[in-house]
């Protein structure tokens, strides 16, 4: 008996021997599978686009802010230094340095809380400006904060332009993840059918057809969003007037945040909408701009006001007109018979750097420039994908510079590509005769 008892206890001693050789090498199988699926994938210390796994879209500083506090916000690739981040080795992680700005990326008040801003701060080395990778496939990533656990995101995973950048709990969301890219090259989005780039872009989108029209009295106040059902709304009283008159009521106000949609403006259309800060006007349509077709006022200098779709015709002077503090971003859209598609207030009594974006425009003559701003102030332009209508004119200017004013008139003193204020390269621009 003793002798059999001793057998089976070795039996035991072995099986247990084995079993813990096992799962020792299970363990560090593991251990080795997820180093090689995490820090040993990062990238190396360089300088990357951070391009939005669900937009297509480049993380950037808003209008080239150098000023800290400014919240980081996802925008159209285009090579820019605002979209340009120096990642740097530190604490476990990584830095993210805007090479605008030399400022880095981390969350406001040093938040653990999901929906906190992300925003460029001066460099300090603290765990709320210092990230890790977490790989998911390739070169695209999962931004950690190192101090809340929380990853790098697009407020509501939206695919807008413009749209602002904060910090969430992570998970699979597409919007989570960020493609990096090596300087020097403007990530696509793979899914666009590929093009010929000698071609210009003859597709401009109809003028759209009214579903009814009502007759408006006073200005419709807008919180949230208003979706006019593609009705022609016109103005009748006190805003019954086409006229170039700068004291006009507005057809539609947005509030702060708020957004109008698949509406036409008829005529008379008074002095169109005003936004008070940040705004979004997605296919809207101006029959007959009045004083102006909008008017953007309020803000700070990360507010980004949105205009994306519709259309506008028969403005004479400017189309839409900048007179706050922040970003206007104008796409695919479209102009006819025109002054000027975009304006910043060249003698607005408190004057500040403007920024302006035009993207996929559709510009037919006549028409004087797409867009003015003051150099003097630090305004900016950036222009990409315009089509030119004019008969074989080429008299319209893409972007003019004046010497703003805070009283009187702005005077003119120049127009054309300068890689500062009017940011543009010929080959964006396209004519079609």
């Amino acid at each position: 008996m003793r002798t059999e008892n001793q057998h089976v206890r070795r039996r035991g001693g072995r099986t247990a021997a084995t079993l813990a050789v096992v799962v020792s090498l299970l363990a560090a199988g593991l251990t080795a599978l997820f180093a090689s699926g995490s820090a040993s994938a990062a990238p190396a210390a360089g300088s990357y686009k951070l391009t939005n796994a669900a937009s297509g879209l480049c993380l950037g500083v808003p209008g080239s802010s150098t000023s800290a506090g400014t919240q980081l916000a996802q925008s159209t690739c285009n090579g820019a230094a605002a979209q340009t981040w120096k990642l740097t080795a530190s604490g476990g992680g990584y830095t993210l340095a805007a090479a605008s700005s030399a400022k880095c990326a981390g969350v406001r008040d040093a938040s653990t809380s999901a929906g906190k801003a992300v925003e460029q701060q001066n460099c300090s080395g603290a765990a709320t400006q210092v990230w890790t990778l977490t790989a998911v496939s390739g070169n695209t990533y999962r931004v950690v904060n190192s101090n809340g656990g929380k990853c790098l995101n697009v407020k509501d995973s939206s695919t807008a332009a413009g749209a602002l950048v904060q910090q969430n709990s992570c998970d699979s969301v597409s919007s989570k993840s960020w493609t990096f890219t090596a300087s020097g090259t403007v990530p696509t989005d793979p899914t666009d059918p590929p093009t010929d780039p000698t071609d210009p872009p003859t597709d401009r989108p109809s003028w759209p057809t009214a579903n009814g029209s009502q007759a408006i009295s006073s200005t419709i106040q807008v919180s949230g969003t208003y979706d006019g059902g593609m009705k022609r709304l016109y103005g009748s009283g006190d805003l019954g007037t086409g006229g170039q008159d700068e004291d006009q009521p507005p057809m539609i106000k947005l509030a702060d945040g708020a957004t109008l949609q698949n509406v036409i403006l008829g005529a008379p259309a008074a002095d169109g909408v005003h936004c008070a800060g940040t705004c979004t006007i997605k296919n809207v349509w101006w029959e007959d701009v009045g004083e102006d077709a909008a008017t953007f006022r309020g803000g700070s200098s990360s507010t980004v006001r949105t205009i994306d779709g519709g259309g506008a015709r028969l403005a004479e002077d400017k189309v839409f007109q900048h007179n706050g503090v922040g970003t206007l971003v104008v796409k695919n859209f479209q102009v006819d018979d025109f002054g000027k598609l975009v304006r910043s207030c060249g003698n607005c009594s408190t004057q500040n750097a403007r920024h302006i974006q035009l993207q996929n425009i559709w510009a037919t003559a006549p028409g004087t420039s797409l867009v003015g701003i003051n150099t003097n102030y630090g305004d900016t332009a950036r222009i990409s994908d315009v089509t030119i209508y004019d008969d074989g004119d080429r008299d319209m200017k893409i972007c003019t510079k004046y010497k703003g004013t805070t009283s009187g008139e702005p005077s003119e003193i120049g127009s054309g590509a300068d890689g500062t204020n009017c940011i543009y390269s010929s080959s964006e621009i396209s004519y079609v005769d």
